[in-house]
């Protein structure tokens, strides 16, 4: 889960920016970790802990209120919500990557991305985009090559992953939706030659900058070996102690 720390921290700057090239400095002064960590966190914290994900939503939305989450998201979590509100958005994407990292096999990695879904993005589309990136992250920490990747989420899920980022690029806008930014996400890491390369890729796009960085991140990870020290330390720098100790013992814990 690091690794989609990291990307959240990078892509920070870039959300709508609208940043279309891969030349930019990884940290700046105003960086700094959004909803994505937080609720990755949380997630993490759950599968540690065996916490109830929406409990943990709730309760990290309530120290963690101004991390930058979606409109239905701050709703539903200040009113101590219990049902989902049916939400494609990638919010759904953007925290799955622990639970790649928790379980054994290809099947309770999905099954469990469903569930972490559901609490709040119960609609198909919202599923389908946890599951997605979760059976990608398991799928690169088991040694799978990137055709096996990308094979098995186009047959699985039924997403096109045979676009270039150079086509994409130009016309590619900002889009929350699961469908409109897993699939992206995923092929900046498969056109990818390492984790930093993977990262920048998915900022390139000008979209949900720190999602899709955080998302590529995440499955760069798991497919490299890890994030080097020099990129790992400044983003956990930016976080408090208790994100920064969550990371650290589910690292701990489940990592590599």
């Amino acid at each position: 889960m690091l690794g989609a720390v990291v990307g959240d921290v990078i892509g920070s700057v870039h959300e709508r920016a609208g940043t279309k090239t891969r030349d930019f400095p990884l940290f700046v002064r105003e960086s700094r970790f959004t909803d994505d960590t937080v609720l990755s966190v949380a997630v993490a914290d759950c599968l540690l802990s065996g916490r109830d994900y929406a409990d943990a939503f709730h309760d990290y939305y309530a120290v963690y209120p101004g991390a930058g989450y979606g409109k239905a998201f701050v709703e539903w979590a200040s009113q101590r919500r219990r049902e989902p509100y049916g939400s494609w958005g990638n919010g759904s994407a953007m925290r799955v990557a622990p639970v790649a990292w928790a379980f054994g096999t290809l099947a309770e990695v999905v099954r469990e991305a469903g569930r972490t879904a559901a609490v709040t993005h119960d609609h198909p589309e919202g599923v389908r985009g946890a599951e997605a990136v979760a059976a990608a992250v398991f799928l690169a920490r088991t040694g799978h090559p990137k055709d096996g990747i990308r094979g098995h989420v186009e047959t699985a899920f039924g997403y096109d992953l045979s676009a270039r980022l150079d086509d994409l690029r130009p016309a590619y806008r900002f889009d929350v939706s699961c469908q409109g930014s897993v699939p992206q996400s995923l092929i900046a890491f498969l056109e990818s030659d390492g984790y930093e390369d993977a990262v920048r890729n998915a900022v390139s796009l000008g979209g949900d900058a720190d999602t899709m960085a955080c998302i590529a991140g995440a499955v760069a990870e798991a497919f490299y070996g890890g994030v080097s020290a020099a990129v790992a330390e400044p983003a956990l720098a930016r976080l408090d102690d208790r994100l920064r100790g969550v990371v650290e013992a589910f690292t701990a814990r489940f990592g590599r």
